[in-house]
């Protein structure tokens, strides 16, 4: 193999050799995951939605004295998801203040540890180094898992309770003990998202099992380590059915789970192929290796690697595509899965495309032919060609959106990164090098780096205006525990985690109502509503770019 990788295809010469090995590729893919999951962590405010409830939800459950048992956001009952999380968030905010950096800490270390943990995964199922190495590499430069594992949501530490379940179901082929481990496993990942995502993961690991062992399924200790797992689950939704009653079941397990099935939340819908344009937009290059994955899986269905490939995309697929509800990070768990079948199948690019002093092996050319599924070079160069447009627009300073933009050296200095990889992987792939693979990872790896380093990782922000000074005026304007009244559109679960209040989406009526009948309200109100409202004896609190707080005059003024 190449001196780049020259453990790839090798044999160790002993068990020793084999797990020092091993232990030395999981901790380079841990520090590499530290590095681009923990960058700039606390550098952007939190997003709305998600990000801006799971963080208030955590900072009751700190300050609060049952909070941690029966979590509250704002004045409510907060059903939505079990706390799991949330505890882990709060720990953070009690050791290290309230801060982006503390409310993001958590998730972003627990997917940083999963890629380490997709490694170890590999080497269960693929006989050969190399293709747990480019699984985990896949992994890591995955645009998705890295901007959602790096947010203050639940959805990272799914995915590292979903491979440290895995990985402990296929270690406990060969040692029964660690299918204790795996039903704990699921328990956490019902503690975080709740019984539905629970069971879904879990028929992953079921049909796999069916398919691949299934003496594992009469084993006492996987339905032992599953009623472990599974007694705390039961135990805090029992605790909350007693608490709440019946509007604990309507709420979570109804409408927050089972009702998204058939009924889409709010304007979260799409079609069935929802998912399948997701990875396409989303999944940049890796896309372009997917199909051929999975058809080297299928062709080599009657191994365990490429068995839990199928069964994993095609349960998890199918499951999230036929619900009516759609939403980006839905897809997240099923990446593990793209992971292992496009590294699988890169590893074998990677062995065919072998230097001539070790040639390829004739039964690896009867079976699969690699070379020729391989993308046409074209396709990287005009990736190369858009990502030079690019650069030169945000270097111009041309309006975008009605604005004019400042030029963006960060985005620059992103897109020239892309731009090189993809013209010297074009320039490899056309010439049959098997180098463009490693071009690839590295230059999508050093891009997404530059990307997190930036304040562009989070580009929902730039959708509204920009929330902290807003939160700051009305922080610092306002009573503790006063309701506030707003005229935006929407509301923003962001503004009332920094600003500690409850702002309230109104519209023009209700909003006189309000200032009619209460003796001393406060709005926040964009200048034009002010003055279009002509609200009387109103007094300007305070005011931040286009916002105003205001209230009541006092009546002895």
């Amino acid at each position: 193999m190449s001196e780049i990788f020259p453990s790839l295809g090798s044999k160790p010469k002993n068990r020793w050799n084999d797990s020092f090995t091993d232990r030395l590729w999981m901790l380079a893919f841990l520090l590499a995951a530290v590095l681009i999951f923990g960058l700039n962590l606390g550098g952007v405010a939190l997003r709305d939605w998600d990000e801006g409830i799971a963080a208030q939800v955590s900072r009751e459950i700190w300050r609060g004295n049952l909070n941690w048992l029966y979590p509250t956001i704002g004045t409510m009952p907060y059903l939505n998801k079990p706390p799991l999380v949330h505890w882990l968030m709060g720990l953070c905010f009690a050791a290290g203040g309230v801060s982006e950096l503390t409310a993001r800490l958590v998730p972003a270390m627990l997917t940083a540890a999963s890629v380490p943990l997709l490694y170890a995964i590999g080497r269960e199922l693929f006989p050969q180094r190399s293709s747990s190495i480019f699984s985990a590499l896949v992994y890591l430069t995955l645009l998705p898992v890295v901007r959602h594992g790096r947010l203050a949501m639940l959805d990272g530490a799914v995915l590292f309770f979903l491979l440290a379940a895995v990985w402990c179901l296929l270690r406990s082929r060969r040692d029964l003990r660690y299918a204790l481990a795996a039903g704990i496993g699921f328990g956490l990942i019902c503690l975080t998202k709740g019984v539905m995502l629970g069971l879904l993961l879990g028929a992953i690991g079921f049909f796999f099992l069916v398919w691949d062992t299934p003496r594992l399924l009469t084993s006492g200790y996987l339905w032992g380590g599953l009623a472990i797992g599974t007694f705390p689950v039961a135990a805090w939704y029992f605790a909350q059915w007693l608490h709440y009653g019946q509007d604990f079941i309507n709420a979570n397990l109804v409408s927050q789970s089972f009702r998204r099935i058939w009924e889409p939340v709010g304007n979260h819908k799409g079609p069935p192929w929802y998912y399948l344009l997701e990875i396409l937009e989303s999944a940049w290059p890796w896309q372009l290796f997917y199909l051929q994955g999975l058809y080297f899986s299928w062709e080599n269905r009657n191994f365990p690697g490429p068995k839990l490939v199928l069964v994993w995309t095609g349960v998890y697929l199918l499951a999230i595509s036929v619900m009516n509800t759609k939403l980006p990070w839905y897809v997240l768990p099923l990446y593990p899965a793209f992971a292992l079948a496009v590294g699988s199948y890169l590893a074998e690019v990677w062995e065919q495309l072998s230097v001539p002093s070790e040639p390829v092996k004739d039964e690896a050319e009867e079976h699969f032919d690699a070379i020729s599924f391989l993308p046409h070079p074209a396709i990287l160069a005009i990736l190369a060609v858009v990502a030079v447009a690019g650069f030169l627009y945000f270097g111009s300073g041309l309006p975008l959106g009605g604005r004019n933009l400042s030029p963006q050296r960060d985005l620059q200095l992103m897109l020239m990164f892309v731009a090189l990889t993809m013209t010297l992987a074009a320039v490899l792939l056309h010439r049959k090098d098997r180098q463009f693979i490693l071009v690839l990872i590295w230059g999508t790896y050093l891009t997404l780096l530059v990307l997190v380093a930036s304040d562009n990782w989070v580009w929902e922000l730039a959708e509204d205006y920009p929330v902290k000074p807003i939160a700051e005026i009305v922080r610092t304007g306002t009573p503790a525990g006063q309701e506030v009244f707003t005229s935006h559109r929407l509301p923003r679960p962001s503004l009332n985690f920094y600003s500690n209040r409850q702002v309230i989406v109104a519209d023009g009526p209700t909003l006189k109502q309000k200032w009619q009948t209460l003796d001393r309200p406060y709005f926040l109100l964009e200048k034009p509503v002010l003055k279009h409202l002509d609200l009387p004896n109103a007094e300007i609190v305070k005011t931040a770019d286009d916002w105003v707080l205001v209230t009541k005059k006092s009546k002895g003024l």
